[in-house]
């Protein structure tokens, strides 16, 4: 098939959820015998990188209007260069997969999590969002969902019923340490965050709680975002030396940071399945999550539940857990990754909808 993938920064990956999606999966298809194009913002240097064609087109660099302006003008190269089907990232750009399903270009949608809720947004952006869950009932040839409860507020609040397929994740720790070494990072002697640096991913409550432990051990503040510099002002005042804010770190130092911590935070609420909660557990990491549906669907009892009130306590409570109870829990995250979120399965699902488009 020809397969072109949209609504994303692009590829390499060097944002976040979707883009590190988008990798993923074009390359695996690629290595299936597909020839596959993913819409870019950021030009690379070359036109195609590990088999996949990079298609550079522009943007307007704001807020509001990034993602919007470039999958316009993608979709307008995708009318022109057609493709057997299209996959849509993001529910906002639901509205700009009609014009190729009109132009019978099969079209399918993920529409993450319910994007309206995030804190960052403006009423009118959260008026968008909410217009753009109801476009997506009948836009798309097809909407893809990649959390159980994500797939049950469309079909409760919509009456659509979308496909699961869930997000991705590599499975094992990889040795190597040397970004540990440039942080000054000993192995198991970090408590790791990774997200971008938005209210509703609460970076500054993870560091205030982290203020009150008792701990020689280190806190990594992993992330950044384009247009949050107030909010991660806030945040990086601290004068506790125990705490590293080193910005977005991807690729291989991204990979040794989950695998060598002695304990995960994921504190963000907004959204369906988030890729560093699995990627941790793929990575066999002790996992702490905010109690909220969708990060409960993806833990289980592979993780420590907690809400803004008890994380300080919790906190506390895995650094004074026995060690073969931390080597539980790491098993159960490990073991349910491996189970759940291949990147091989997520593939395969994807090839068969869209090969049934």
């Amino acid at each position: 098939m020809r397969i072109a993938l949209l609504g994303t920064r692009g590829i390499p990956a060097s944002y976040g959820g979707f883009e590190t999606f988008a990798e993923e999966l074009s390359v695996r298809l690629v290595e299936r015998g597909h020839q596959v194009t993913v819409y870019c913002r950021e030009r690379h240097s070359a036109p195609i990188w590990r088999g996949v064609r990079l298609q550079y087109l522009p943007t307007i660099r704001h807020k509001y209007f990034d993602t919007l302006a470039h999958t316009w003008l993608s979709t307008l190269h995708l009318l022109e260069h057609r493709a057997d089907a299209a996959l849509y990232c993001n529910g906002a750009n639901a509205i700009f997969t009609l014009l190729p399903r009109i132009s019978r270009i099969p079209v399918a949608l993920n529409v993450d999590g319910i994007e309206r809720r995030r804190k960052k947004w403006n009423r009118l952006a959260k008026a968008w969002y909410f217009a753009s869950e109801w476009l997506a009932t009948f836009c798309p040839s097809i909407v893809v969902t990649d959390a159980r409860t994500i797939q049950d507020y469309y079909r409760e609040q919509w009456g659509k019923d979308s496909v699961f397929i869930s997000y991705g994740a590599a499975i094992g720790r990889v040795p190597g340490t040397s970004v540990l070494e440039k942080l000054g990072l000993a192995p198991n002697g970090y408590f790791l965050y990774v997200s971008r640096m938005e209210p509703e991913n609460h970076p500054l409550e993870v560091r205030q709680a982290f203020e009150k432990l008792a701990t020689p051990m280190k806190l990594a503040l992993i992330g950044d975002a384009p247009y949050a510099q107030e909010y991660i002002r806030r945040v990086r005042d601290t004068a506790d030396p125990r705490i590293l804010m080193p910005g977005a770190i991807y690729g291989e130092g991204y990979h040794e940071l989950q695998s060598h911590s002695f304990a995960y935070i994921h504190a963000t609420e907004v959204g369906g399945t988030h890729p560093a909660l699995i990627e941790a557990m793929g990575r066999g990491a002790l996992v702490l999550y905010r109690d909220t549906p969708e990060n409960a669907e993806v833990t289980g009892d592979a993780g420590i539940p907690f809400d803004s009130r008890d994380l300080p306590a919790k906190l506390a409570s895995v650094v004074a857990m026995s060690e073969e109870s931390r080597a539980e829990l790491r098993r159960r995250a490990m073991d349910r990754a491996r189970e759940r979120y291949s990147w091989d399965a997520v593939t395969t699902a994807y090839e068969r909808l869209l090969g049934s488009l």
